[in-house]
């Protein structure tokens, strides 16, 4: 059982609807990382931004993108994180996908659609929550507006790490750091929320804040807001253990199921 999670935080700018450009500006960020690490996390988005011009811009799952993810998982030993539009069966999707060294990925499909960006109207809501099991850490991946809703993100199958990431704007940046902190304390895990910076085409700012919380809503990472920056924090499974193990308050949770 590994003990450690050796997280890399990529918060970055994106340049708007251009895969390419943005495949390249990642390679850069992770070829930049010194030290072997278990999962890099990039944004919401990371290919694109946070656009509704899909017919433009969207990818299959056999796409460059994907391809990109799985040669870049390979060469660095690491899973590597984020979301993309995926055209699938006629329909789009904002999914995240979670690309394992050895080439398996496991895909979640955004449960609650920006209705106020009109995502909805463009992207297929998921129905699914997935859990991850890496290195013998269970990972409960999440896609930004998804953390206003903590029911769905309730930690009911006793994961260890809940991960979001987002395209989240400074506009609301006091919400972002209250809920990350918030879904910590509540479901007694660390919690990862990795944002983006700089601005989209509709001149929206994006600041990052983008950080990792322990078991007790503490931030134990140091990413500055509005700048690029790769952070590595490491994750201790010892911690969570002890915590649960003294407060129980999970053994208080409540029971429910949604239909």
């Amino acid at each position: 059982m590994q003990d450690q999670l050796n997280i890399a935080l990529i918060q970055s700018d994106l340049v708007w609807e251009n895969p390419k450009q943005n495949r390249k500006n990642f390679s850069e960020k992770i070829k930049s990382i010194a030290k072997a690490v278990d999962v890099i996390v990039l944004p919401e988005m990371f290919s694109t931004g946070f656009t509704m011009n899909v017919e433009a811009v969207a990818e299959t799952m056999d796409g460059k993108t994907v391809t990109w993810m799985q040669k870049k998982a390979l060469k660095t030993g690491a899973a590597i994180v984020g979301s993309l539009i995926i055209l699938e069966k006629d329909k789009y999707y904002n999914r995240l996908l979670f690309v394992e060294p050895s080439g398996v990925i496991t895909v979640y499909d955004k449960r609650h659609t920006f209705t106020l960006a009109g995502e909805d109207k463009v992207y297929a809501a998921g129905n699914e929550k997935v859990i991850i099991s890496y290195k013998d850490w269970k990972i409960c991946p999440l896609v930004c507006y998804d953390l206003r809703f903590p029911v769905w993100a309730r930690n009911i199958e006793d994961y260890d790490v809940l991960l979001y990431v987002a395209n989240w704007p400074k506009s609301r940046i006091i919400a972002w750091d209250a809920l990350l902190k918030a879904r910590s304390i509540e479901n007694m895990c660390y919690t990862i929320g990795l944002n983006r910076v700089g601005l989209d085409d509709a001149q929206n700012e994006y600041s990052g804040n983008s950080a990792v919380y322990d078991v007790l809503g503490n931030a134990i990472t140091h990413i500055k807001p509005n700048r690029e920056q790769v952070e590595i924090v490491v994750l201790e499974r010892n911690h969570i253990n002890y915590y649960r193990n003294k407060l129980k308050f999970l053994h208080d949770k409540d029971v429910f199921s949604l239909k």
